[in-house]
């Protein structure tokens, strides 16, 4: 009798079989296993406050990291009431060509996404907000230097004011087009936001999806991911489905970068290292130290340059800004009875009041800072004003200059050639008067190593 199960025999082929379907199960559960514990990885990053080259920077920085981790998609909280438009057409520009999925959030309640965050919800993949906010008012504003600060003023000739109305036109234009291409390109109301653009409306969250120009109102983000979940999205490589169930949640952070960035941004802050940029280098001009002043000037001023080149500038503000400091200078340094300090005054308010030239809320420099830093900025030309006239009126404490009138004492009987002791050293001296060991003279001019001497009132005397 054989002891083992012939390979021919029928038993023997089920077996087999058994052993197959075993093997490919456990296979598989190896494989179902460890997958069914990843979840996905959701990233999400905060601007709040007006779209500038810092908030667009982080963002691009934010997508990037998105990308790299392979994550699911990018959350972007947003609160802005508006911003620079190189910054939002740049922002834009990341968005359409991104192969993640970015979701625009305008959060928490009470939040907006005003002007160019308008642009931004149209552009995104998808668009969320919170309950309680609003969108909308997405008409182009004047920005660039150069460009008409607001409606023609009446006295200005008929020509001046077609013009005008000519730029304002194509602004608008451009702006509609724009916006009414991302509309079309996202399946989203398009009459609305070329209204948006031309007649300045605005919206809540809930009409804004009623009018079907955002996706859904979600109360917080967990809430915006499970809406958000098994949607497909149009993105530049093709469709795609989120898979956001128990998606893990990662916050990105500014970086110190973006963070000092974002503060010099702010045209008020702007200004503020311009004029101590300035003072510093003044004070280091006019008294010279250590150098720390003229360092810490330095530096202020490159950081005031390095932001108001990322702003929208005026070139008449910035003319009548660098006037008004030099006329405050002059007022220090050539008194005119207050004629140059006030003229400076006046130049340095109505140059920083028309310093940015764009009308965008959160890039304008308040009336409540220009008032006290003019007044600060006569008070410190003065106070560097009369620290360079006291130095000038001080003795010299070296060079020939520091010699004149020094006194010295006769080493020997002279008439008019012989030697005296000064500043504790031997030097060869002249007089027109004859001079007696020990008497006390005093320098009057010096020739190169010798001594021009003069005595003293009472030494003529005796």
């Amino acid at each position: 009798m054989q002891s083992r199960l012939n390979s021919k025999h029928p038993c023997f082929r089920h077996w087999l079989w058994a052993q197959c379907l075993i093997s490919l199960l456990l296979f598989a559960c190896g494989l179902v296993l460890p997958l069914s514990g990843f979840a996905a990885t959701v990233k999400v990053a905060q601007i709040d406050g007006a779209i500038s080259p810092a908030s667009a920077a982080y963002f691009q920085r934010a997508l990037r990291e998105t990308q790299q981790a392979g994550a699911q998609l990018l959350v972007l909280q947003l609160n802005t009431p508006g911003g620079l438009d190189s910054a939002m057409r740049a922002m834009i520009r990341e968005i359409l060509a991104s192969p993640v999925p970015v979701a625009i959030w305008v959060a928490p309640s009470g939040a907006r996404a005003a002007s160019a965050g308008t642009y931004l919800l149209y552009a995104s993949h998808i668009a969320a907000m919170a309950p309680g906010t609003n969108l909308g008012a997405a008409t182009p504003v004047a920005i660039g230097i150069g460009a008409p600060p607001g409606k023609p003023d009446k006295a200005e000739s008929d020509k001046d004011a077609a013009q005008s109305g000519a730029m304002e036109k194509k602004a608008v234009q451009d702006a509609a087009a724009y916006i009414r291409g991302l509309a079309q390109l996202r399946g989203r109301n398009v009459a609305w936001a070329e209204r948006a653009v031309r007649e300045a409306e605005s919206l809540s969250a809930t009409e804004a999806v009623q009018r079907k120009v955002v996706d859904f109102v979600a109360v917080d983000l967990a809430d915006l991911l499970r809406q958000a979940d098994a949607r497909r999205v149009k993105l530049a490589s093709g469709e795609a489905t989120l898979a956001l169930a128990d998606a893990r949640i990662e916050t990105i952070e500014p970086n110190w970068q973006e963070q000092l960035l974002a503060a010099i941004a702010d045209p008020n802050i702007a200004l503020i290292l311009m004029m101590l940029g300035i003072y510093g280098v003044l004070f280091e001009l006019y008294t010279p130290s250590f150098g720390v002043a003229g360092i810490i000037g330095a530096i202020s001023l490159l950081l005031g340059l390095y932001a108001l080149a990322m702003l929208p500038l005026n070139a008449v503000g910035a003319l009548l800004l660098l006037l008004g400091i030099a006329l405050m200078s002059m007022e220090a340094f050539m008194p005119s009875f207050g004629a140059f300090g006030i003229g400076g005054i006046v130049a340095f308010i109505a140059g920083a009041l028309m310093l940015i030239d764009a009308e965008v809320p959160g890039l304008e420099i308040s009336l409540a800072l220009i008032v006290p830093l003019a007044a600060i900025s006569a008070l410190v030309l003065a106070g560097i004003g009369s620290f360079a006239l006291r130095a000038r009126r001080r003795p010299p404490l070296a060079g020939v200059e520091s010699m004149l009138g020094a006194s010295v004492e006769a080493l020997e009987d002279f008439e008019h050639e012989g030697w005296v002791r000064a500043f504790g050293e031997r030097w060869k001296a002249t007089s027109t008067t004859p001079m007696q060991r020990g008497a006390r003279a005093r320098i009057a001019a010096v020739h190169g190593l010798t001594l021009e001497v003069q005595p003293e009132a009472k030494e003529k005397q005796s």
